[in-house]
Parts: C-alpha cells; sequence; structure tokens
C-alpha cells in the first residue's frame, strides 16, 4: 500500500468535476437541513405560544405562569435554549399576531426566528408584517437587512415615484417598473448633507455601490458611472447606468442637485434614445429613465411627463441634513480640539 499523500495521488479522469457536483450536492443538503431545522424550531414555538394563549384565556392563569414554564423546561431540556421567560412572551406575542395557522406553515415558517421577532418589534399592523415577510423571502435578506429596510420605510417609499409608466410600458412591465421604483430614495449611507453637489453625490454612490444597489432594489445591476456617449461626433455623459435583471432593460440615471424642472426630461430624454440606439441588444426591453433630484413639485412634475412617450420617472433622494446653526456653534473647531490635545499632552 503506497504512503504517498492523497494530494499528490495522480488525479483520475473526471475526478475535479466529480467534485465539484459533490460539493454542491452536500452544500444543498445542508441548506435543506438547516431550512427545516428552522421550520420545526418556528412551528414549535408558535405552538407553545398558542398553548400559552389558549391556557391562560380558558384556565385564567396570569403571567407569573410563563417564569414557572421558563424554570421547567429549563430543566427538562438543560441544552436547548430559547426557554427563557422573555423568548416565552415573545412565542406568546408570535402567536397573537399570526392566529392563521396556514399563513405560519406556508410563508412564516421559512424565516429564522430572529426575522420574527425583528417583525413583532419594528411593526404593529399585520398588513405591512406580512409584506415585509414576503419581500425578506423573496429577497433572503438577513435580519439587519430586514430591520433596515423596516427603519427606512420601504413599503411606503415603494411604487411612489411619479412615472408615466401606466402608459408608456405594457402590462405587466408597467406594474413591475413602478414597484421597481421608490420615493424618496435615502443616501444617508454616505455621509453627505445637503450641501454636497451633484458630482460629490454621484462619485459617493459609486464608491458605496453595495449599499446604493441595496437600496435601489433587488434585480438592478451596475453598468457605470459617467458613461461616455458618441453623438454624431459630440461627447455626452451619463452620470449612472443600470440593467434591471427583471425589467430586462437599461435604466438611466440621472441626479440634479436642486429642484426638479421640466427641461430636465429632455436630457434625460435624449440619454434614453442614445441608449436604446447604440447600447440596447434588440431583445431588450425599451430603456427606462429615473431622474433624482433634491426635491419636486408632484403636480408639476406630473405635467411635465404627461406629453412624453418615453418610461421615465421622478423621485426625490434625501441626504443627512444640514446641522441647525445654533448647534453649528457649539460644536468645537478644529483648532479648538487641536489646542485641547496640546494641552492634555503638556
Amino acid at each position: 500500500m503506497s504512503d504517498q499523500p492523497a494530494s499528490l495521488m495522480p488525479t483520475p479522469t473526471g475526478y475535479v468535476d466529480w467534485l465539484s457536483e459533490l460539493k454542491i450536492k452536500i452544500h444543498s443538503a445542508q441548506q435543506r437541513a438547516t431550512l427545516a431545522v428552522n421550520r420545526e424550531l418556528v412551528l414549535l414555538y408558535w405552538q407553545i405560544g398558542c398553548d400559552i394563549l389558549t391556557k391562560q384565556h380558558e384556565q385564567g392563569w396570569g403571567a407569573k405562569v410563563i417564569e414557572r414554564l421558563a424554570h421547567d423546561l429549563h430543566s427538562a431540556f438543560p441544552d436547548m435554549k430559547g426557554f427563557s421567560p422573555r423568548n416565552l412572551k415573545y412565542m406568546r406575542a408570535f402567536a397573537q399576531a399570526w392566529p392563521e395557522a396556514e399563513f405560519v406553515q406556508a410563508v412564516l415558517a421559512q424565516l429564522p426566528w430572529y426575522h420574527q421577532l425583528a417583525l413583532l418589534d419594528k411593526l404593529s399592523h399585520p398588513a405591512a408584517r406580512r409584506w415585509y415577510a414576503a419581500k425578506a423571502i423573496e429577497h433572503s435578506w438577513s435580519r439587519n437587512v430586514l430591520v433596515m429596510q423596516i427603519e427606512t420605510r420601504l413599503l411606503e417609499r415603494s411604487g411612489s415615484a411619479v412615472t408615466n409608466f401606466e402608459v408608456s410600458l405594457p402590462k405587466p412591465q408597467s406594474d413591475l417598473a413602478r414597484e421597481s421604483l421608490k420615493d424618496p430614495y435615502r443616501f444617508d449611507f454616505l455621509g453627505l448633507t445637503d450641501e454636497a453637489q451633484e458630482h460629490e453625490v454621484e462619485y459617493a454612490l459609486t464608491q458605496h455601490v453595495t449599499e446604493f444597489l441595496l437600496e435601489l432594489g433587488a434585480g438592478f445591476a451596475f453598468v457605470g458611472r459617467q458613461v461616455l456617449l458618441d453623438v454624431g461626433g459630440d461627447e455626452f455623459f451619463i452620470d449612472l447606468l443600470f440593467y434591471h435583471l427583471k425589467l430586462r432593460c437599461y435604466v438611466v440615471i440621472e441626479l440634479k442637485g436642486g429642484k426638479f424642472k421640466p427641461e430636465h426630461l429632455g436630457q434625460l430624454g435624449f440619454y434614453m434614445t442614445a441608449i436604446d440606439r447604440q447600447v440596447k441588444h434588440d431583445l431588450d426591453n425599451p430603456t427606462i429613465g429615473l431622474l433624482l433630484c433634491k426635491s419636486k413639485n408632484k403636480v408639476v412634475a406630473e405635467y411635465a411627463l404627461g406629453d412624453k412617450s418615453q418610461p421615465m420617472g421622478i423621485a426625490e433622494y434625501k441626504l443627512i441634513e444640514s446641522l441647525p446653526d445654533p448647534l453649528r456653534t457649539n460644536l468645537p473647531s478644529i483648532e479648538q480640539i487641536e489646542r485641547e490635545l496640546q494641552g492634555g499632552e503638556a
């Protein structure tokens, strides 16, 4: 029998491909096992919560029974976590919030327990909880991303941009396109205040492209910034160009540092035409344009889109608000901080 290490032995024909297939199968099995365990845990917690509700209602047991139950369950299952009084109260709240067993089994059991707690803690309306739960499943959000989307009011912002998609795009593409845009877009992650210029915002967005894509939403793929277009020998530059994988089309995004003006759509439409004629593939759908501005008059925006045949949307973007003057004057200057540091070193 050879003492040669396995890593140095000759690789049989077809072994590498077979190993790759095995890795995929093992990884898939691990994922299925994890999902199965999570499903059973969520359903168990829901059933425990239902039992607590039933006993308290039928037997008139008070809140202290949860303390007793936590102690007894911990004694019976010392190696299991999750039976603290606090978590048992969450189980009760979980069952109270979701009385429909079918929905829990079909939908909620796909989400980890800590996602469930975020939905309970951050939202009070059942319809909003259902919406965020569905989106979390659809887009495989982590708990942190779910919380961020709730705190930035994604539900209220989705589909709120002023658009002409209903008349410029066929159904169901028009509905999907409308739901793909928000208003306003939150760019707090850039760390820029309202004083920031267009080019500063544009550059910062490409430096934080992961966060930017998350804010844009599922389906957007970044193509480029300041994309060069040669039209009749003249050079033009698109602020930001994306491709939407679900809509199967390019999305031209133009940034305006001030209030929306109707003439902005002329420039946006020109860029969209150039992309359609020079970049778009025959199988791609017509290019969509999104104008992002610091503020807009909704009525003016609707009028401006009224005679446009190209699919366009207008939305605001929000940066960190400027510091109020009283607060700004109370903050130490760089020179003051340096003097304080030098004095401390003396």
